[in-house]
């Protein structure tokens, strides 16, 4: 099923803090003192071994580390969230590249020879590490820690929307299920009702066993049904009661016959999904006015596959018409979108449309 997602382009500055990752650490501040500690050793140990002096290497790094950390945070909450994430990449390459050379002019021109030459490389800091080119060449360094950093943030922006989206589709399908489990309940419960109208007014003797198995199904609903699956025998069980209902009201006028095949012990299903094939087979193919009509209910499992076949008459002129719209019942089209839910990739249902009968098949994958 596509499931189209919109989401604001505008991304404030809090939509781009880095997310929760579960296992990595505890807060946001353990993540980011993580990460600066990692970034000071690797380069520490990198440049430390170019000079073989570790110690200087050290400490340099430690000390240009405000400047990297302002340069960092500056383009993770400032500059991407108000040009990159917006597509106005000119202007945001143009500001970066402007914040980074003013960051390395800062560093080379302030730092450089009033902190880090008289403290910790005196011998090595010499004028040539004033010149034009160096400058160049540390807007080039910072590249990354920049770099390194945005890609972070990126990717964590991208898995906390895919985060959101999954969860939005998946309150969506939820949704849908309820609402569709929903249909299921009034539209059985108002063609039963219609089966006792007819008892009552022909005063049957009937209708108070009618009411007592509408009582049993109405209990199934209202409390086994409301789970997401259900033992099979469960299931199969209330569709028993049901066509045990629908033989009341129709007496000899129709003969049903149910034969179930197979080994259904710990078989589960979801609730009300066998269902609209029954009560179909019993609305477009049978009617009051029709005398030997037929309904064929076959049910085999055969390891995980469950297969169900419903075959019924088209008895009379008025059952024929009706068996027209049978494919697009409120029952089945409901039942082919659960279907597609809740099985997707796991069903077959085929349907057969001949001029004295109609026949459904379902094969439906319960493994789990």
């Amino acid at each position: 099923m596509d499931v189209k997602l919109s989401t604001s382009s505008a991304f404030g500055m809090r939509e781009l803090a880095l997310p929760q990752v579960k296992g990595l650490s505890q807060s946001r501040l353990q993540q980011h003192v993580l990460f600066w500690g990692c970034y000071v050793l690797f380069f520490g140990l990198l440049y430390g071994s170019y000079i073989d002096d570790y110690y200087n290497a050290f400490m340099v790094e430690l000390v240009e580390l405000p400047f990297k950390m302002g340069l960092v945070y500056f383009n993770m909450y400032y500059l991407m969230p108000r040009y990159l994430l917006q597509k106005r990449y000119a202007e945001f390459f143009f500001y970066l590249l402007l914040v980074m050379t003013a960051v390395a002019a800062l560093m080379q021109y302030v730092l450089l020879p009033f902190l880090i030459h008289p403290l910790f490389c005196p011998s090595t800091c010499t004028e040539n590490n004033l010149t034009l080119y160096r400058l160049i060449k540390n807007v080039v360094n910072l590249n990354y820690v920049v770099a390194i950093t945005a890609v972070i943030a990126l990717l964590k922006n991208w898995y906390r929307h895919q985060q959101a989206a999954q969860l939005l589709t998946q309150d969506k399908l939820e949704a849908e299920l309820k609402f569709l489990k929903a249909q299921i309940h009034p539209h059985f419960l108002f063609n039963t009702l219609n089966s006792l109208y007819s008892l009552t007014l022909k005063k049957s003797d009937n209708a108070p066993e009618v009411v007592l198995k509408l009582s049993g199904l109405m209990d199934y609903m209202l409390y086994d049904a409301t789970a997401a699956k259900v033992p099979l025998e469960k299931e199969l069980d209330y569709i028993k009661n049901y066509i045990d209902l629908e033989r009341i009201r129709y007496g000899n006028r129709v003969d049903v016959q149910f034969t179930e095949s197979g080994d259904i012990s710990g078989k589960s299903i979801a609730p009300m999904m066998l269902l609209p094939f029954v009560e179909n087979a019993f609305k477009h193919g049978v009617t009051t006015e029709t005398e030997n009509a037929w309904i064929r209910i076959d049910v085999k499992m055969l390891e995980q596959q469950l297969v169900l076949l419903v075959e019924n008459c088209k008895c009379g002129e008025k059952a024929s018409g009706n068996n027209r719209d049978m494919a697009s019942g409120i029952g089945l089209r409901n039942l082919q979108r659960r279907l597609e839910l809740l099985y997707e990739g796991r069903y077959s249902l085929e349907t057969e449309d001949e001029a004295d009968s109609y026949a459904a098949r379902l094969e439906l994958d319960l493994s789990e």
